[in-house]
C-alpha cells in the first residue's frame, strides 16, 4: 500500500559519519532516515519534510535533533483514531529511542493527515553504517477500537484509553449544554480552565529496584495507603503500604482484587500524596503491573513492587510525604478491552481538581479560549 516515494525512503543507505562528526550538519532524508511501513500497512507515507533536523557530534555520541513533518494517508476502509510511531536511533543506548503518538484523531478512508516529529535522540559515534534514524509503525487504532501493528510500545492500550476518554468528556460538556444552555457550558469551561491553571504540579522520578537508604532523608517509616473506590471498577485495591524516607516512597506494595468476570493483564494505580500542610498532589499514574501479570476473576495479586518514587515540587524542592491515597486509574483485560473511570466517579471522589484533564478536555477548552463559545458549541454538535 506504500507508494514509490515510500519505497525509496524505506531503503537503508550506507551513511558516512565523518562529515557529521566534524560539525553540525543537516540530515539527508534519502540517506539518514529509514521509514518502515509494512506492505499491508493501513497508512501510506505521502511525504516527509526534514525541516531543521540536524546531527552533531557530542563526545562519543551523535546528537540527532529531529524536526520532521510527515504526511500520511489512511488507505484502509476504517476511520483511524490514533497512530503511534517508534523513532529509533539505537535500540540499547539510553536516549536512543522514543515514540510519537497522535491520539484522538478522526481520519476517514483516503484522507491525508500530518504527524510532527520533534525529538532529540542519541546514537553512538562508532556506529558508522546504516541509516541514522529508523521510523517504524508501532500501531494504528481504528474507530471500532480494533488495532493494527506490533504494539512494542503498548500503544494499543494507551491509545484505546485516550480514545475512551474523548467521548466521555465530550458527552459531559454536551449534557451541560443541553441542561443549562450556553451560559452553563461557559461556566463549566471556565471552571475547567481554572482547574487546569491551579492544579498543583509535582515532579516524580520513578526508578526500579529498592533504593539505598540515606541518613539525610531521616528515619524510615511504614506508611499505609488510603484508597478511593469506584463502584464500576473491575479491580479493587484492598491494602497497601510503602516505606517513606523524606520525599521518597520505596518498595510500594498494593494488593488488588479482580472482581470482574474476565481475566486482567494490566492495572494502573493513580497515586496521590499529601504534604504536612494538608495539600494534595497527583503524584503519578503508575503502571502497577508488568507484562507477566495475569489476574483471573476473583483472584488477588500484589502490584507496584520493586520500585521507588521520589517527589519534588516545581523548582526541585523535596516534598515531605505525610499521607498517600491510591485508586485504580486504568485496567486492561486479557482480551484487549480497557476500563477507565467515568466522569461521575472522578467528580464524586473530588479528583477533577487534582488529576490532569484528558487530551479531549484540553482540546475543547483550548477551542473555547482561542475561538470563543460559539465555536465550542458548533464543535460539540458535530458528535
Amino acid at each position: 500500500m506504500c507508494n514509490s516515494w515510500t519505497s525509496r525512503l524505506a531503503i537503508a543507505f550506507s551513511v558516512g559519519l565523518a562529515a557529521l562528526m566534524a560539525q553540525e550538519a543537516p540530515l539527508d532524508p534519502h540517506s539518514s532516515i529509514k521509514i518502515n511501513f509494512p506492505p499491508d500497512s493501513p497508512l501510506a507515507l505521502i511525504s516527509a519534510n526534514m525541516g531543521e533536523s540536524r546531527a552533531a557530534s557530542r563526545g562519543s555520541a551523535v546528537v540527532l535533533d529531529l524536526h520532521m513533518a510527515l504526511s500520511l494517508r489512511n488507505v484502509s476502509a476504517n476511520r483511524v483514531r490514533g497512530v503511534t510511531l517508534l523513532v529509533l536511533a539505537q535500540e540499547v543506548t539510553p536516549g536512543g529511542k522514543a515514540s510519537v503518538s497522535v491520539p484522538s484523531i478522526d481520519v476517514a478512508s483516503g484522507q491525508v493527515f500530518p504527524v510532527r516529529i520533534d525529538l532529540r535522540l542519541l546514537r553512538p559515534a562508532q556506529v558508522a553504517s546504516g541509516p541514522l534514524v529508523q521510523i517504524d509503525l508501532d500501531g494504528v487504532l481504528f474507530q471500532d477500537l480494533s488495532f493494527y501493528g506490533p504494539n512494542r510500545l503498548d500503544s494499543r492500550r494507551v491509545m484505546t484509553a485516550t480514545d475512551m476518554e474523548a467521548p466521555r468528556d465530550r458527552q459531559y460538556f454536551k449534557s451541560v449544554l443541553a441542561a443549562h444552555g450556553a451560559a452553563g457550558l461557559q461556566r463549566e469551561v471556565l471552571e475547567s480552565l481554572a482547574r487546569q491553571s491551579e492544579r498543583p504540579h509535582l515532579n516524580v522520578q520513578v526508578s526500579r529496584g529498592r533504593a539505598v537508604s540515606s541518613a539525610a532523608l531521616g528515619a524510615e517509616r511504614l506508611q499505609q495507603f488510603a484508597f478511593l473506590q469506584f463502584p464500576d471498577s473491575p479491580v479493587r485495591p484492598i491494602d497497601g503500604s510503602a516505606q517513606i524516607f523524606g520525599s521518597e516512597a520505596r518498595a510500594p506494595n498494593i494488593q488488588v482484587l479482580n472482581r470482574s468476570h474476565k481475566a486482567v493483564r494490566y492495572v494502573e494505580i493513580g497515586w496521590l500524596v499529601r504534604d504536612s500542610r494538608g495539600n494534595q498532589f497527583m503524584a503519578a499514574s503508575v503502571p502497577a503491573s508488568g507484562p507477566e501479570l495475569y489476574l483471573p476473576p476473583g483472584r488477588t495479586a500484589r502490584v507496584l513492587q520493586d520500585s521507588s518514587l521520589k517527589f519534588a515540587r516545581d523548582g526541585g524542592q523535596p516534598l515531605s510525604i505525610d499521607g498517600m491515597t491510591g485508586f485504580v486509574s486504568q485496567v486492561e483485560y486479557a482480551d484487549g478491552k480497557v476500563w477507565i473511570p467515568n466522569r461521575s466517579s472522578l467528580e464524586q471522589a473530588k479528583l477533577l481538581g487534582v488529576v490532569g484533564p484528558s487530551p479531549e478536555e484540553q482540546r475543547l477548552t483550548d477551542l473555547y479560549r482561542k475561538k470563543g463559545l460559539n465555536a465550542l458549541i458548533e464543535e460539540l454538535r458535530k458528535f
